[in-house]
């Protein structure tokens, strides 16, 4: 194999193959090394959370939501679980069976035996927390471009589980696209804020962005402290943006609450009062638990 410094120490050659970030020789081209750098830029932000839960409790346990070929997975167990005490673990939910095998066979390939893999849907995973699997929550909760709504679902999983961090990579999620353009009515089209929906490409736009800004709104208010910055280079992905949350119980969590209130109502999007519930609505409720999607 050549020489490929931008390769770590210890990092797993075989493993860089499968994920084809090196060739079948070992080697890098320039469309994989630009792959590794981006698997790189995104395991700084991680790093340091899962070295803060490391030097707190010494073991950690993570789960990656709507994991896919659980490429994340792979790369943090990686960097950062395989040098780790017995007691850690990487758990992928992932809905589709065929991808679960695959990456149950790779880890076992591997001798990653610290991860496993579930083959749920995101939203099933709350209600399997009792199950051997899930039992034992979650210290940090990933979901990298989990598409349409699996990104909420994992939300709704990591506040279940009440999860220290939250890392979010939120990809294509149209359903407040969809309610601004059946909302969108002759009354309102003489108001100005409807202006920046009223072409189908700004109603999709401003949709996504709309979304970002309630989930990070929603975590707020549940007592999570939000940063969001990009992902990797604009000129990578249009789905760039990525949303870090750390539990605080400084953090005001009416006030957040009632900025989701106040852009449901100035938008017209009141029927998705439940799926961006508020750390109020929780608390006010009997059981405590999290309201059913």
């Amino acid at each position: 194999m050549q020489d490929t410094p931008d390769i770590r120490p210890g990092q797993s050659i075989e493993l860089l193959k499968a994920l084809h970030i090196l060739t079948r020789d070992g080697r890098l081209n320039q469309d994989s090394r630009r792959k590794l750098k981006q698997v790189y830029h995104l395991y700084q932000f991680i790093e340091p959370l899962l070295e803060q839960i490391r030097q707190e409790q010494g073991h950690i346990r993570l789960v990656d939501c709507g994991a896919g070929k659980s490429y994340l997975g792979f790369i943090l167990y990686d960097l950062f679980f395989k040098s780790l005490a017995p007691g850690s673990q990487v758990v992928g939910i992932e809905s589709r069976n065929e991808l679960v095998l695959k990456s149950r066979e790779l880890a076992s390939q591997l001798g990653f035996d610290a991860m496993s893999f579930l083959n749920l849907r995101v939203d099933q995973a709350i209600s399997s927390m009792a199950s051997p699997g899930l039992c034992a929550g979650a210290d940090i909760v990933t979901a990298l471009h989990a598409c349409d709504t699996a990104t909420d679902d994992a939300i709704r999983f990591a506040l279940s589980a009440k999860a220290r961090f939250i890392v979010l990579a939120p990809c294509c999620q149209a359903e407040v696209a969809a309610v601004l353009r059946k909302n969108k009515t002759p009354s309102q089209s003489g108001e100005p804020l409807a202006a920046i929906w009223r072409h189908p490409l700004h109603t999709r736009e401003f949709g996504s962005h709309v979304t970002n800004v309630l989930r990070c709104l929603q975590l707020e208010s549940h007592g999570y402290q939000v940063t969001v910055t990009e992902l990797v280079g604009w000129e990578h992905s249009m789905k760039n943006e990525l949303i870090i949350a750390s539990l605080n119980k400084d953090v005001p969590r009416r006030r957040a609450a009632e900025k989701i209130d106040a852009l449901l109502g100035e938008l017209g999007l009141r029927s998705l009062q439940e799926r961006f519930f508020t750390g109020l609505d929780r608390s006010s409720s009997p059981s405590g638990s999290v309201p059913a999607a």
